[in-house]
């Protein structure tokens, strides 16, 4: 299930699902829960054990946010159907508008993409910025409130379990409080304690899955000329371990990462991070880390050791009042940038259910959903992941065949405007990876 495939947004299908919810977690995927929540119920909370800054600053509790993260076409459409004048917000608080279909520098397969023949919007911020403007929308809104510094310590149920009725939270100055809710949020992301407590409750815990790629990042903010829009992207390509990536930003900046998979990792030391970007085959990115002052006063580095997926939809039991979403559910090699529109379509998940059902058996029928949205992303990451023969998981059917005619399209889209185009549709999120096996396609990969 991709963009293509997901009706849109409509805040006048939902009302009067219940009185209370509680989301625990303030990240995007959080945030956008929020949102959909408040149309149905008449006071929505959002806890977090990090402060919700007034500006757009990252929080310590979510350490990745000091690196770049992409918003691809699924993310902007849905943000912009959840909070209509997301995109003039964001360009008032100074983010980039870019055609992805010109500016995006693509090196893949030993070249560059052909420029694409249609434009294609692309925003980019920092996640502080994309999430600051989410959190403004979303604190304006009667009935939501937002507490941050306030730790989750656990969940409240009926007697047998059988349904979650709150959470047990603790504050800043570590006294606990209650909060009855008639639906809670899990979106405390990878290290969500959902699993622990099913088990812990009489319930299975998901079955997980985890795919090793062992990356690490290393990520800098360098100044940037008001005029330049171009945005550089170098993924790993085997037998190279290394990529790159350079994006526009706010404040007159660049956000410039380098990544290294299955053990080579990035430096932390100036002279080590130029030294890094000067072995991509793109020289943009070492000369803007050479040669622009640096604007960021550390080397900000970041492991991601595994994509992790947890299969809830495929529990036979699950607790009423209860739904875990975004990276709570899975998480994905951020070097694809596919975090922030999964978290965004999840949430136009969870609204789609509000809308057809009550709250009875919502969280299954949630999972169900959104395993329809994990399947393409999960097989388009972790199957791009799996041509690193050190890569170690359960490999998707059919990964090895795809890759290899994703290989030859990407080749093919050196010179192909077209492929480019296909390319990119899929993968910003908007068509299903079947999309470019359509016969038109087809015919262009296989007879240049």
């Amino acid at each position: 299930m991709t963009l293509a495939s997901v009706s849109r947004y409509d805040r006048d299908r939902v009302s009067g699902v219940g009185s209370d919810a509680v989301v625990v977690g303030g990240s995007m995927a959080g945030l956008c829960a929020a949102w959909v929540l408040a149309d149905a119920f008449e006071s929505v909370t959002v806890v977090d054990r990090d402060p919700f800054p007034d500006e757009p600053t990252a929080r310590d509790g979510a350490p990745q946010t000091s690196h770049p993260h992409a918003m691809l076409e699924a993310g902007r459409a849905t943000l912009e159907d959840l909070f209509p004048g997301f995109g003039e917000d964001l360009l008032a608080a100074d983010g980039v508008l870019i055609d992805a279909a010109t500016d995006m520098q693509y090196y893949d397969r030993d070249d560059f993409l052909a420029d694409g023949p249609e434009r294609l919007p692309m925003y980019c911020a920092t996640r502080p910025l994309f999430e600051h403007v989410v959190r403004r929308r979303l604190a304006a809104r009667e009935g939501v409130t937002l507490r941050g510094r306030c730790s989750f310590t656990g969940y409240l149920t009926d007697d047998d379990a059988a349904t979650v009725t709150g959470v047990e939270v603790r504050g800043e100055d570590g006294a606990t409080e209650s909060l009855s809710a008639d639906l809670v949020v899990d979106a405390t992301g990878r290290t969500s304690r959902t699993p622990a407590w099913l088990e812990n409750h009489g319930y299975e815990a998901p079955e997980v899955e985890r795919v090793h790629v062992d990356v690490t990042y290393s990520t800098i903010r360098v100044e940037r000329a008001p005029d330049e829009r171009a945005s550089y992207l170098v993924p790993p390509d085997p037998p190279r371990t290394r990529g790159g990536a350079a994006v526009p930003v706010e404040n007159g900046q660049y956000e410039v990462i380098v990544q290294g998979v299955h053990g080579d990792d990035t430096p932390g030391d100036r002279e080590g991070f130029v030294e890094f970007a000067e072995s991509l085959p793109v020289p943009r990115v070492a000369e803007l880390a050479r040669d622009r002052e640096w604007v960021s006063g550390e080397i900000h580095q970041y492991p991601f050791p595994s994509s992790l997926r947890r299969r809830y939809e495929n529990l036979d039991r699950f607790p009423d009042g209860l739904v875990v979403t975004g990276d709570a559910i899975a998480s994905f090699n951020p070097i694809y940038g596919q975090g922030m529109s999964v978290a965004a379509l999840d949430a136009l998940l969870l609204h789609h259910e509000l809308a057809d059902g009550d709250l009875a058996g919502l969280g299954p029928r949630v999972f169900d959903r959104t395993a329809e949205v994990v399947d393409v992303v999960w097989k388009l990451a972790v199957g791009r992941d799996f041509e690193f023969g050190e890569t170690t998981g359960p490999k998707p059917t059919g990964t090895d065949l795809f890759n290899r005619y994703v290989q030859r399209l990407v080749r093919q889209a050196h010179s192909d405007p077209v492929l480019t185009d296909e390319f990119y549709r899929v993968f910003r999120l908007e068509q299903p990876p079947t999309a470019l096996l359509r016969p038109g396609v087809v015919r262009r990969v296989l007879v240049p």
